[in-house]
């Protein structure tokens, strides 16, 4: 399928090499923002907007990377900063690279079975899938245990015994396969003064709380406990530089040194009970933002990342390292209410997350241009103002970075692949494939 309107042939994984080298291997990702979007402008030219749109070099460097900072670490690819089952499979296909963190149970399944893939071309499923959060969604669950080889590769995620109750109402043990769980500990810093930093996720934190917990698991019929996850999203998912106070990102580094001495004493502690209660297969921790800390712990086996692959601008806000902006989406101009103001059609990509400024797509090309502060991005209308206004006309694109990775594919069927000028592949979102998890 297209979903462009173009009848363009769409295709699959194999026409993805992420592990080839990218053109430059420094560190630091320049470009030209005028000859880099003009250029992906260029190559889609005749493609319908909105229109999602990333470049071949610029994941190959991400991708390379992403391994420099996990030294050799293996990485688990976050699959809902992809949303894009042939991405997700290229990646897969790196050294380096190795199994998925899903987010839904009913995504972890479609990845983990053999099935077709959208092309005709048969399509094997992801071996080692663990779904990052807790779920309530029975039925899932029941598609889930009733497919022994998913039941195989599927871990699911547990916080709280509730959640066993939950998954042996959707199918008793007697009527299915072991179960494999994995137990999420909290990660967040609990600081004297400001109390908890980092995410509201788990409520087991303490060795005594994680104990408990594994050895319920140990002594349920129908389930295995395989792993542990540490999330410390205060540290992957919040950049030194983003806060623009003065003194305020030397006071987040602090903070996250801090958190992080924490976390690696309290985890070891943790996982030196949890090994005497059950086989771990795996400790998984981090993100996008923490792969060089995850890298030096011992106790790490994977880190969770996936952002970085599209670099999205939230990560423009992070002092050691930079990714490259391979992603980006394009709006049409449709309006022209003054003359220094255009009107895109769509638009209102806003990213999830505490509502703020930082939550709203940046355009980025043609330079010049900005969202006004009464309208923002809109939901099928989005004004820019600017002196460059002037020189655009109906018809003309404006292309965006959005706050976050995954997030712009729940809004195209599918991703156009620009390599070197021409358009190199177009591969399916989620959503082109007709799937909607959240």
């Amino acid at each position: 399928m297209t979903g462009n309107g173009t009848g363009e042939t769409t295709t699959g994984a194999g026409a993805l090499d992420l592990a080839a080298a990218p053109s430059s291997l420094d560190r630091q990702w320049e470009i030209d923002p005028a000859s880099y979007w003009a250029t992906i402008d260029a190559a889609t030219h005749g493609l319908d907007a909105p229109i999602l749109a990333a470049d071949l070099d610029a994941l190959r460097f991400n991708v390379a990377d992403m391994l420099r900072r996990a030294a050799g670490k293996p990485i688990r690819v976050a699959s809902k900063s992809i949303r894009s089952r042939p991405v997700l499979d290229a990646l897969l296909r790196v050294p380096g690279y190795a199994g998925v963190l899903a987010y839904d149970v009913a995504e972890a399944t479609w990845l983990a079975v053999d099935g077709v893939d959208h092309d005709g071309a048969a399509r094997p499923g992801c071996t080692d899938v663990l779904v990052a959060y807790p779920s309530a969604d029975l039925g899932a669950i029941a598609a889930l245990a009733a497919d022994p080889a998913a039941a195989m590769r599927v871990t699911l995620m547990i916080d709280d015994a509730e959640q066993l109750d939950l998954i042996d109402a959707a199918v008793p043990p007697s009527r299915r396969p072991e179960l494999r769980v994995c137990i999420d500990v909290d990660a967040s810093y609990h600081a004297p003064a400001l109390g908890a930093i980092g995410a509201r996720r788990s409520p087991v934190r303490t060795r005594g709380e994680a104990s408990v917990l594994a050895a319920t698991v140990a002594g349920r019929k129908g389930f295995r406990l395989v792993g542990v996850m540490t999330y410390d999203a205060q540290i992957a998912g919040v950049g030194d530089l983003s806060i623009r106070r003065p003194g305020a990102g030397a006071l987040l580094r602090t903070m996250q040194r801090a958190s992080w001495d924490e976390l690696v004493t309290r985890r070891r502690e943790i996982l030196t009970d949890l090994r005497r209660i059950a086989d771990l297969e795996f400790v998984n921790g981090g993100g996008t933002g923490s792969l060089e800390r995850n890298a030096e712990d011992p106790n790490i086996t994977d880190i969770a990342a996936g952002s970085g692959l599209y670099g999205p601008h939230l990560f423009d806000g992070y002092s050691h390292f930079r990714p490259a902006p391979a992603m980006g989406f394009g709006l049409a101009v449709v309006r022209r209410p003054a003359p220094d103001t255009v009107t895109c059609h769509g638009g209102g990509w806003i990213a999830s997350g505490a509502a703020g400024s930082d939550r709203l797509p940046q355009p980025v090309w043609p330079e010049g241009l900005k969202l006004t502060g009464r309208e923002g991005a809109g939901e099928v209308q989005t004004p820019l103002t600017g002196e460059r206004a002037e020189r655009i006309s109906l018809g003309d694109r404006v292309w965006f970075r959005h706050t976050k990775a995954g997030e712009p594919a729940e809004h195209a069927d599918d991703l156009v692949i620009v390599s070197d000028g021409p358009v190199h592949a177009t591969v399916p979102t989620y959503r082109g494939e007709g799937k909607c998890f959240l």
